[in-house]
């Protein structure tokens, strides 16, 4: 059973930085995409960032290139997003997602086929 756990979510005053991880259990993940999204309220749910576990290639929203950058550590099983100069508009639940190999776009929700519950990302101003 694919388990992916979000965390290191938290309150930041604007300017500040957060890395969030997604532990990843339940099978073996080579090839797949991994993704992170975010869900503000009454929004619907964005792309943020991509990471493909085997080649290490990422691709990033245009609202958080520059400032986010994903990763991931094979020998934890782990995804992070490191998120830099974070502004309020940035606030949003932000989930961890896993996506069998397959040709991706641009980041559609419907790409993936496994989720976490989400961690919560507050940015002041």
């Amino acid at each position: 059973q694919v388990q992916l756990v979000e965390s290191g979510g938290g309150l930041v005053q604007a300017g500040g930085s957060l890395r969030l991880s997604c532990a990843a259990s339940g099978r073996t993940f080579t090839n797949y995409y991994m993704g992170w999204f975010r869900q503000a309220p009454g929004q619907e749910r964005e792309f943020v960032a991509r990471v493909n576990w085997k080649s290490g290639s990422t691709y990033y929203a245009d609202s958080v290139k520059g400032r986010f950058t994903i990763s991931r550590d094979n020998a934890k099983n782990t995804v992070y997003l490191q998120m830099n100069s974070l502004k309020p508009e940035d606030t949003a639940v932000y989930y961890c997602a896993a996506a069998y190999p397959k040709t991706m776009g641009s980041g559609s929700v419907n790409e993936y086929d496994y989720w976490g519950q989400g961690t919560q990302v507050t940015v002041s101003s």
